[in-house]
Formats: C-alpha cells, structure tokens, sequence
C-alpha cells in the first residue's frame, strides 16, 4: 500500500498551494480568505517513480479545549485530525511572513502527541532574503526544517525528497498474469483496474455529503444544513465486495451547483467551477434531487450539462423518508390535498407511490430520461443497496460493444420501418454503421445524405437501439456520415499493334 503524506497547519499559510504544488495540478482551492479548505482532499502522486497519497486538510482554527458555536469550524478540526491518525509523514506548514504566532505552537503539540513524524515546511520563503526568519521557527522544536515557496516551487523537491525518505518501505507488489487491456476508458473500472469515478452532482443542500458518507460508512465528508458548506471537489476511493469481487469506486463530492446570479463570492464561483470540471471528468454523475422541494428550474440546468458533457447518469431522489412522512401526515386530511404551493416544483396531483414520482422525475427531466431513478435516504440507509447495483449496471452497460453484423441489421430495419421526412421527396438510403467508442457509446453511420438526420429522427433511432440492446443510463451519440460518391473507373483495354504498326483492338477473352 502507498504510503499517506498529510498537509496540516493553521488557517491561510498556503497548504493548498503546496498540495496543488506537488501533484502537479489545481486540485485544491486557494484563496485568500482562510478557513476556505473544509474536507479532507486527498490524490494519488508519483515523487521519482514512487507513489504516494497527498493528504490537503483544514486550517486548525481552535486551540484544544476551546468551545465554539462555529459547527462547520469543529467539523473541519475533526476531519483534521482524522487526516493526521491515518497519516504515515506529516508536513507541518507555517508562514515566514507572519512569523511564528500561538496557534503554530497550538498544533505543534498536537503533532507532537501523534507521535508521527513531522518536517516542518516554513512557506512564502520566495526570495534568499526571507530565510532570516527561520530562526524563530526553531522554536518549535522539530528536527527537520526546510523552507519553500509552494507559489514559485522553490525548496518543493527537497522537502519531497525529506518526506518520501521517512515513508514505510512499499511492499513488493505480487506478480499478476498478464492481460489485455480492457476495451474503453471504463471497460476494466471497477473490479479490476482503475476505480469507477461517480461524480456527486446535485443543487446546494440535498444531501450529497450525507449520501457520501452513508455509502462509506464513515464521517468523510463534512455534513451541515448549510448551503455551501462544501467547497472543494473531494475524491473519497470506495470499495465494497460483491459475489466475492472487489469493486473499487471513487466518489466525488461537489459543490452545489446554484444560479450563476446567486454565486455569492470568488471562492462559490471555484467551487462551482470544480463541480462542473467534475462532471466533465467523471464515468458515470450520480444527480442528487431533493424528494421534498421536488424538481426546480436549476435541477433542470444541472441535468442539461451532464447531457451536454455526454456522461452517463443515474437519478437519485434522496430524503425520501422525509416525504413519505409528509405524505403520510397528508393523507387524513383530503381537502388540503390540491394543487401545491407555487414555486415547489411538484406535479398538479399528489405523488404517493415510488412508481408515481419516478414517473413524474422524468417526465420533467424528459432530456435525461434514459436515467433510472433510484429512491434514497442518507440518514435511513434507504435503497443504497439497490443505488450501487443500479450504478453497476449502468457501468456494464456502457461497457457494451455491439457486433457489427447484429448492428447493421438493426439499423436497417429501423430505417426501413421509419423513413425521415424529407421536403425534397430523398429518400435515405442506409450502407453502413459501426460502433466508434463506448463511453460514451458512439456509432458512425454511412448513409447517402446525412442532412436527413433531424433532431427527431436520431432520437428515433437512439430509442430503436435502446429496444435492441438497452443502454439504460447512457446517452448514444450517433454521427450520420455521407458515403462520398465514386465514379466506376474506366475500363483499361489492351492494344497491339499490326504488321503495318496500327493499333488494333484486342480482346480481352481468348
């Protein structure tokens, strides 16, 4: 197993710098306000060809025994010091432009306690002329000391090298029979190779931290009633046993995706941007929606850019005890049962039933409607069996590869069923198609005029091919081609010459 590095220190004295610094790109927020990083933020890095796991945590704020009604401020102080037990390395990060101050000293003594070793990282040295405050720092009593400048990278591969130098010895891993790769970027995801990534997408407040933690049984994620409280995109590996197979996930919790007119400050704007790169980089987006306040406008607009990124998705309608309860308490009372308060975002009747709702969800998220619903509840365990069976199987449909022949055949029938409405009377004539790609699934179709391809007719054949082979979960993306016209070649004839020199025609056939 790879060995952990953990980035600790007080609030705003660069320890996102420094863990965007060595893994080599913008995982982390950085911002000038403290307190901005929350969550634990882990990524698997590489130092001189040996892996490791970088740990960003939260400024430690508090010193030990005091009390504060800042509920988000003891939860980050939590996932700190959850962050330091699994540690094997910790870098100590302080400011040379500050100086040394109490609450350096506060989480000193709390390394110290730990009994992990410690390399204290005095950062913002960025020129020779700042190493004169080294000296104060010798205060704390550490043994190694290195400055750096986590902005400008000056010192970063020395502390690294300090760092990977106290790391266990990594076991020699054993040797595994020899396969092929597996065909698309998610054909071996999961059991075997790299995890699935399942990108946690939804509005502010729905539940997707509590959804997190309820998958992995553990407080990894900070979970607050207040909008926001999620900054950064945090990769959380998941594992779980299934038929005697490991299948291995990585959850990434977002930021809720709010109205762009709503974004508050600097730091919501990165966080939302986070969310969105999320999307973009995931395998599957588990959309989060709220069973209480139903479907609203902005859900509509999270759903219009999974489709637009292409990604496959399943629906998860979370906080479903709560409206069960709801409806429960509705029912004595018929007269209070008509149509719903304005701007709820629910139907023009009452949903009672599981079945009933999912067929509402995606009645008004019609675009996204080759996604299952699933029904949920982070805070009851409600259905997360069924949440990763549903998102299995939406991988292994995205894993599908179609025979050509079995492909064709399809196709060909479809367009002979159904011809596209054509104002010039053409008729489409249908050669050729092939699968292209599988994540998404993508099929190439030679035909004789691709501009016979409306929106409505590629929806047509999409459904047709969902009938013959399902895809459910996965957008199809089918590319019309026209098949360029060849002219015959013409017919090259052998000539030979008489007695008197004149060509003569020769046949060919004997």
């Amino acid at each position: 197993m790879a060995g952990v590095i953990a980035i600790v220190g007080r609030p705003n004295v660069g320890k996102s710098a420094l863990f965007n610094r060595i893994v080599g790109r913008r995982i982390a927020i950085v911002h000038d306000q403290p307190g901005v990083t929350r969550d634990r933020i882990s990524a698997e890095a590489e130092w001189r060809g040996r892996p490791f796991t970088l740990v960003d945590t939260g400024g430690l704020g508090l010193v030990r025994g005091e009390k504060t009604s800042d509920a988000l401020l003891t939860a980050a102080v939590a996932q700190v010091e959850a962050a330091i037990e699994a540690a094997d390395v910790i870098l100590l990060v302080v400011d040379v432009q500050e100086g040394l101050v109490p609450l350096d000293q506060e989480v000193a003594q709390r390394l110290r306690q730990a009994g992990k070793p410690v390399i204290l990282a005095v950062n913002k040295v960025d020129h020779d002329g700042a190493e004169a405050g080294l000296v104060d720092f010798g205060r704390l009593g550490f043994e190694r000391l290195l400055p750096v400048s986590a902005i400008h990278g000056r010192g970063v591969a020395q502390l690294m090298h300090a760092a990977m130098a106290l790391l266990p010895a990594a076991p020699l891993a054993p040797e595994l029979p020899t396969k092929g790769p597996g065909p698309g970027s998610v054909a071996g995801a999961g059991a075997m190779g790299e995890p699935l990534k399942l990108a946690i997408v939804g509005r502010p407040n729905v539940g997707k931290s509590s959804l997190i933690n309820a998958l992995t049984r553990a407080d990894r994620v900070i979970v607050s009633p207040i909008p926001g409280t999620t900054r950064d995109a945090v990769d959380v590996p998941f594992e779980v046993e299934t038929d005697g197979m490991r299948q291995r996930y990585l959850l990434i919790d977002t930021a809720g995706i709010r109205k762009p007119r709503r974004v508050g400050d600097s730091i919501e704007f990165f966080s939302v941007k986070r969310a969105e790169d999320s999307i973009a980089r995931c395998d599957l987006a588990v959309f989060v929606l709220d069973a209480e306040s139903g479907i609203l406008e902005q859900d509509k607009k999270i759903a219009d850019r999974i489709v637009a990124a292409r990604k496959a998705c399943v629906l998860v309608v979370n906080k479903w005890d709560l409206f069960e309860e709801a409806v429960r308490r509705a029912q004595p009372a018929p007269a209070s049962r008509g149509r719903p308060a304005r701007g709820r975002g629910r139907a023009e009747q009452p949903l009672t039933g599981l079945g009933q709702f999912g067929r509402w969800v995606q009645e008004q998220l019609f675009f996204l409607d080759y996604a299952p619903v699933i029904f949920t509840s982070a805070s009851t365990g409600f259905h997360l069996d069924r949440l990763l069976e549903t998102v299995r199987f939406v991988a292994a449909q995205l894993r599908q590869h179609i025979p050509t022949a079995l492909l064709n055949r399809t196709l060909h029938d479809a367009v002979e069923r159904r011809q596209p409405i054509s104002a010039s009377g053409t008729r489409l004539r249908f050669f050729y198609a092939t699968q292209t790609r599988q994540a998404p699934p993508t099929f190439l179709l030679f035909v004789n005029r691709h501009e016979l391809f409306s929106e409505a007719y590629t929806k047509y054949l999409a459904g047709e091919l969902r009938r013959a082979f399902g895809f459910e979960g996965c957008p199809l993306v089918l590319v019309p081609k026209a098949r360029p016209k060849t002219i015959a070649p013409k017919r090259h004839r052998a000539v030979r010459r008489g007695p008197s020199g004149q060509r003569q025609r020769r046949d060919p056939w004997p």
